[in-house]
């Protein structure tokens, strides 16, 4: 059948991952009324606990398809106007002729020209999202550091601009979904992380799935390593970390169930409507990180797989932890992926990512899982 999963093939292929270098990984896959969780490896290098794939995990940018639905939802209801500057809604954040001329789509599609904060507040990062130049010194700097999310976005403005609003192609910057988050606040009077569980995440029925109030995850978790381009060694733990540094960008905690049942009724029209999951899927060419380009939607993005059908989805990052979400264009097939650990790739010379056999694990992995 086109659509039946083979328990052992997905298993073996999770295996493998964690043989190439992965600490511990989970998944969930759906095909139908079929489902497969699995797990390999450990959730901690010191105890050696096992790895189980019920377990909460920091998805990292994944957070921005939900915080897109919440900003789309107030579009749909006539409180905020897709294409209106955000100068409109924001004047005191994005002043002037800029704050005219960037509007909500490009701050949700990444083509506002708004440049990336985080090298500004993490200082050893220097050219992040482009692995270039850096060290990381800074992640240990500020592990519990509560950032200020209007310094945050200030520091993003004023940076030199990283392209032309509107044009044909973006980069993909946070400093946008900061002023996302800002924008909810702005029009609800709710704080953004506040607005969007109460709107998006327990409108979908996610149990399991929310914003951290403080740099622990609550609930069964894996510990998470970072290696930052092969700087770390042995790679560190970073599982306890204030992500107030990301908040509606990339803070969410979730699990693999939960994303599955949330990009299920994404797709399937039940969280925004039919017109603005169609605006999600209008693609422009994006300059993401570490050197890579992406068709990027409205917080989506088709994930490619061998094959004749398309899937859409969202990565996400973390420091020390990874994760992938896609779901095939009639919903019938969908996998959540979580892996602990992250940047594992050593730089050439030039300061890009090598190949490393992780990659060629996880794409088989993502091969199988997605009937590749």
């Amino acid at each position: 059948m086109r659509n039946s999963l083979d328990p052992a093939q997905l298993n073996a292929a999770l295996e493998e991952v964690h043989r190439a270098g992965i600490p511990g990984l989970f998944a969930e896959v759906r095909a139908g009324d079929q489902v497969w969780r699995g797990a390999a490896g450990v959730a901690d290098l010191d105890t050696g606990r096992p790895v189980t794939a019920d377990l909460r995990h920091r998805v990292g940018s994944v957070t921005k398809t939900f915080t897109t639905a919440a900003v789309l939802r107030l579009v749909e209801s006539g409180e905020i106007e897709l294409d209106a500057p955000v100068g409109r809604y924001l004047p005191e954040l994005v002043p002037g002729e800029r704050g005219a001329s960037i509007t909500v789509r490009m701050l949700i599609n990444h083509t506002s020209g708004l440049a990336e904060y985080l090298p500004y507040i993490y200082p050893s990062l220097k050219g992040f999202p482009v692995a270039g130049d850096t060290r990381p010194d800074s992640l240990d700097d500020h592990r519990f550091t509560r950032f200020d999310t209007v310094e945050m976005i200030e520091k993003g403005v004023a940076a030199p601009a990283v392209g032309t609003p509107g044009s044909g192609q973006g980069v993909y910057s946070n400093t946008n979904y900061l002023l996302l988050g800002a924008l909810l606040l702005k029009v609800t009077g709710t704080p953004a992380e506040e607005y969007i569980t109460r709107d998006v995440i327990e409108r979908a029925g996610l149990r399991d799935t929310g914003f951290p109030t403080d740099p622990q995850i609550d609930g069964p978790h894996a510990r998470i390593y970072e290696s930052w381009f092969g700087m770390i060694e042995p790679a560190r733990d970073y599982s306890v970390y204030d992500m107030s540094f990301v908040g509606p960008a990339a803070a969410l905690v979730s699990t693999v169930a939960d994303l599955n049942r949330f990009f299920r009724l994404l797709l399937a029209g039940e969280i925004v409507a039919a017109s603005s999951l169609a605006e999600m899927q209008r693609t422009v060419r994006v300059f993401s990180q570490e050197s890579k380009i992406i068709d990027y939607g409205l917080g989506l993005y088709p994930v490619h797989v061998s094959g004749p059908n398309t899937f859409w989805g969202h990565g996400g990052s973390v420091w020390g932890g990874g994760t992938l979400a896609a779901i095939r264009a009639d919903g019938e097939r969908q996998m959540a992926l979580a892996f602990t650990r992250q940047r594992w790739n050593a730089l050439d010379a030039d300061g890009r990512p090598q190949p490393h056999p992780i990659d060629a694990a996880l794409a088989a992995f993502q091969r199988v899982a997605l009937g590749g």
